[in-house]
């Protein structure tokens, strides 16, 4: 079995590139700027030029395509709507395309930025999604453009992701500005006004091969089953490192002035994969002890 990952040079591309080594699975990289240290077949690509991934597709003749590519920068895309809404929303459906052509299965990975923020229960994955700012609306146009397609597709939604990388093994993501400053002896400010479902990469990445492996098609909420804030989930890196929790400060999202609005409650529910799979998606606990090392 071969694996084509667009977006291999990222954190849950480099993850899945990992997994599917692990796993005995070939795997085929793209990269964008930067390649990541992996030997194996890897490609410079732009998702956006699509003869070139038909080109691609001809030449490896993957058993499956996992899109990890993406304008993932927040506030960038809100400073520049038409890069974000080619790469995020317009290219994914031309990718889509091209395996659907071939009859290969393709995965896009979403967000769970595409909704509003509103709700007070975890979103599941029938719930109507309103994003408030412009990656969300980008990735939102991405997912109806895959969906739309007449072929095997697969869409996972992550939230606040965060993880090992597979080719360095470099801690990447919100954890690791919170144990870099915990380190240092300064004081962490964390938000108590917003409440999300942390994604860890490397679970993603086994969740979605095993997605693949069952034939699964439609929307898939990837995550932990931990409804936290940022406020909590450093308390759970301050559990890890054994670190001096009263260097947390509680804040607010409004002592921070950014570009883009960002939701305050984007939990997701989890119980679909978990009925696919036949099996739990792990807490947050669980998730940072498996990463314990990193700390």
């Amino acid at each position: 079995m071969t694996i084509l990952i667009l977006g291999s040079g990222g954190l849950l591309g480099s993850a899945l590139v990992d997994r599917c080594l692990k796993r005995s699975i070939d795997a085929v990289g793209t990269y964008h700027s930067s390649p990541p240290s992996f030997e194996l077949p890897l490609e410079q690509h732009d998702i956006r030029d699509t003869e070139t991934f038909r080109t691609l597709l001809d030449e490896y003749r993957p058993d499956a395509v996992v899109n990890c590519a993406a304008m993932t920068d927040v506030d960038g895309c809100e400073s520049d709507r038409e890069a974000a809404f080619e790469i995020n929303g317009t290219a994914p459906g031309g990718l889509a395309e091209c395996c659907a052509n071939r009859g290969v299965p393709f995965v896009h990975v979403s967000t769970d930025y595409v909704f509003d923020g509103v709700a007070v229960d975890p979103y599941d994955e029938a719930a109507v999604a309103e994003p408030i700012q412009v990656y969300g609306e980008s990735k939102l146009a991405g997912e109806e453009a895959v969906r739309a397609v007449d072929g095997s597709m697969l869409v996972t939604r992550l939230s606040f992701v965060y993880g090992v990388r597979g080719d360095t093994n470099e801690l990447v993501g919100f954890p690791t500005w919170v144990r870099d400053t915990l380190a240092a002896g300064d004081e962490v400010p964390l938000f108590v006004d917003q409440r999300l479902t942390p994604t860890r990469a490397g679970q993603a990445a086994a969740t979605i091969l095993d997605l693949l492996a069952t034939d699964a098609e439609g929307v898939f909420h990837v995550a932990s089953r931990s409804c936290v804030t940022p406020y909590e989930f450093g308390r759970e890196i301050v559990r890890v490192q054994d670190a001096d929790e009263t260097l947390l400060n509680e804040s607010q999202q409004s002592d921070v002035s950014r570009p883009a609005d960002r939701p305050s409650y984007t939990c997701l529910d989890v119980h679909r994969v978990e009925e696919e799979l036949d099996r739990r998606q792990p807490t947050l606990e669980a998730d940072l002890e498996a990463i314990a090392a990193q700390f």
